[in-house]
């Protein structure tokens, strides 16, 4: 790797020195590699993938699972989301635990080893809804691994319970929750989740509840959503948030970069905070960045092909990635915002499109034990 070293600014050289031998980087050179261009460029590509490679061995994982999204009648109101709607909408639906027994039965069908399930927080359900959809997955398939509830939709549950966030956990883990989507995230800088989300938990919260789903031995990934309002700084800064907590508790099992689907939600039309620019460069700096700044910390990085599209997501196997998510099966909150690349790839297609890459496909569970080498 010495020779691109050859041509690229001393500054940069540095930072990416760094990095080559495992030492952290700092929130400001992260933030300066989030700018680079040319040839410097090139070079963190070479390094994030060089460090992914040493780290993984060429390999690129997946996941066989499926989506449930049980309800999408929410009160929150989050200026990117077009997922949602009001109990009076025509669109409105809230399945019965009967609809998500049959679902967990196709999964198995299928021979899904995960089922992710979410949902809007729907002002008419209780505490026992949600306990009894974890119930109704382990009855139906007690190897299933029930992937389920964002931090928001655990934070709503404590107050419906009206115990702790710690106590409300210990129940949800009771009942058969295996792990958690690291999701309600956004962007954990106060000062933009008061325009995209300002009706969702604050950052400190996001963090006490998975900080605590983390100490209770409760895995979750950890997630992004970018490409709106926010700027390069607000990126670095969450990436510390992140960084900070892993190094705590070793709780995320990956790190999810969300681009930000800008089609049809409520935020790509505000005109006091319009849209910053951010197109297919910042989505591979940032994978790289990633790697770079979780090293040590975060093992793996996935790409969402669901909102990259599967050609892009492709290119992003060798920008750091070793992670191409799931099959999915039913993807309705990116459907909603404009998305076009569908709810389903089979374990076929995503194992050509890595072994395309020059990668080795191989097949995972929720915590990254492989399954399966191909």
């Amino acid at each position: 790797m010495s020779e691109i070293y050859n041509y690229i600014k001393p500054d940069i050289k540095k930072i990416l020195k760094k990095a080559e031998e495992s030492e952290e980087i700092s929130r400001e050179e992260a933030l300066k590699l989030l700018k680079v261009t040319g040839k410097e460029f090139f070079a963190l590509q070479q390094i994030a993938d060089q460090i992914c490679f040493e780290k993984k061995n060429n390999l690129v994982t997946f996941i066989i699972n499926r989506n449930i999204n049980f309800t999408n009648i929410c009160y929150q109101n989050c200026k990117f989301c077009s997922f949602s709607v009001s109990n009076k909408n025509k669109e409105s639906f809230l399945q019965t635990h009967e609809e998500i027994r049959k679902k967990v039965l196709d999964a198995k069908t299928a021979g899904c080893t995960e089922v992710c399930i979410q949902g809007g927080i729907n002002p008419e359900l209780d505490f026992d809804y949600y306990l009894n959809i974890l119930k109704n997955v382990k009855d139906v398939d007690a190897n299933m691994h029930t992937h389920a509830f964002s931090p928001q939709e655990v934070f709503y549950m404590s107050k419906l319970y009206g115990n702790s966030i710690e106590n409300t956990l210990k129940e949800l883990k009771k009942a058969g929750l295996d792990s958690m989507p690291g999701t309600a995230a956004e962007i954990l800088v106060d000062d933009v989740r008061k325009i995209i989300c300002p009706n969702k938990l604050s950052t400190s919260q996001w963090i006490n509840v998975i900080s605590t789903a983390h100490k209770l031995s409760i895995p979750t990934t950890s997630t992004m959503m970018y490409g709106h309002i926010e700027d390069l700084r607000d990126r670095i800064k969450h990436l510390e948030v992140l960084r900070e907590i892993q190094k705590e508790n070793s709780g995320f099992t990956e790190f999810v970069a969300l681009p930000f689907v800008k089609e049809k939600p409520m935020l790509s039309t505000l005109t006091d905070f319009p849209l910053k620019p951010s197109f297919g460069m910042a989505d591979l700096k940032l994978f790289c960045v990633a790697r770079i700044f979780f090293n040590n910390y975060i093992d793996n990085i996935q790409c969402s092909w669901v909102k990259l599209g599967p050609k892009f997501a492709q290119v992003s196997l060798n920008y750091g990635v070793n992670d191409f998510s799931g099959t999915l099966m039913e993807e309705n909150i990116s459907k909603s915002a404009g998305a076009e690349f569908g709810e389903y790839l089979s374990p076929e297609e995503i194992i050509e499109i890595i072994k395309a890459a020059g990668k080795r496909p191989a097949q995972r569970d929720t915590i990254y034990k492989i399954l399966k080498y191909y």
